[in-house]
C-alpha cells in the first residue's frame, strides 16, 4: 500500500504540484491537502507523514502547528522556502524529521520524504543551520528565550513582567543571566541593541522587516 502523505499549505498550486509528482511514485500518495493545520486534521489523521509550511496565512506558529499534529501521533517533514531562519529553529527545536526545501529537484523530494518515512532526519543545510552556527550557539531555555524575544523586541522590564506574569525583578534576573550566557561565551550583549543582535544570530527572533 502507498504511504499517505497529508500537506499543509496556503498556496493550492504546492498542493497541486506534490499530488502530479507523487502520481508517478506507487509507495506515496497525497491523500490530503489544506491551508492550515486545522483543516488537515478534519479531513484525517490516517496518515504517515504530513507535509508542513513554516509561515501559513491564518498566522500560527510552527510551535503550535507543530504540536497539534504530534497530539495525534503524525510525524512532520517541513516544507519550506527557507528563507526564515528564525522558523526553521523554532521547527527543529520541536521534534520534526527535518527541512525539505521547496526549491529542491523532484528526485530529492521523493528521496527525502522516503528518508523521513523510514523515521530518519533529513539533514539538508538548513537543518544544520538551524543546529549548528559558525559563531558559538548560545542555549537558551524555553522561558529565557521568551524573556528575549520581548525584551529585544523593545518591551519595557515592565510590559515583560506583565505578559509573562512575572514580578520585573524576576524578568531583570532573566536579562542579567542571558547576558551572562553570552558573555560567557564571548559574545557580549550589555545593551538592548545588543541583546537583539545576538537573538537575531542565534534565531531566537526573526529579521525585522523593514517598513514600505
Amino acid at each position: 500500500m502507498p504511504r499517505r502523505i497529508g500537506v499543509v499549505d496556503d498556496h493550492e498550486q504546492i498542493v497541486r504540484g506534490l499530488r502530479a509528482t507523487f502520481d508517478e511514485c506507487v509507495d506515496l500518495d497525497v491523500v490530503a491537502g489544506a491551508d492550515t493545520v486545522d483543516a488537515l486534521l478534519t479531513q484525517t489523521t490516517d496518515l504517515d507523514l504530513v507535509l508542513l509550511d513554516l509561515r501559513l496565512g491564518d498566522g500560527s506558529t510552527p510551535t503550535s502547528n507543530i504540536s497539534a499534529l504530534h497530539a495525534v501521533g503524525l510525524p512532520i517533514l517541513i516544507y519550506t522556502s527557507g528563507d526564515e531562519p528564525f522558523l526553521i529553529r523554532q521547527a527543529a527545536s520541536e521534534g520534526v524529521l527535518g527541512v525539505i526545501r521547496k526549491n529542491v529537484r523532484e528526485k530529492d523530494l521523493v528521496d527525502g520524504i522516503r528518508h523521513a518515512l523510514a523515521g530518519n532526519t533529513v539533514a539538508g543545510i538548513d537543518w544544520a543551520s538551524a543546529i549548528v552556527s559558525d559563531h558559538e550557539f548560545v542555549s537558551l531555555s524555553p522561558r529565557q528565550r521568551r524573556v528575549l524575544e520581548l525584551y529585544a523586541a523593545g518591551e519595557s522590564t515592565a510590559r515583560v513582567a506583565e505578559e509573562l506574569n512575572l514580578s520585573p525583578e524576576t524578568v531583570t534576573e532573566y536579562v542579567n543571566r542571558i547576558r551572562a550566557r553570552y558573555a560567557e561565551a564571548g559574545r557580549p550583549a550589555r545593551t538592548k541593541p545588543d541583546l537583539l543582535k545576538r537573538a537575531i544570530e542565534d534565531g531566537w527572533v526573526p529579521i525585522p522587516r523593514r517598513r514600505r
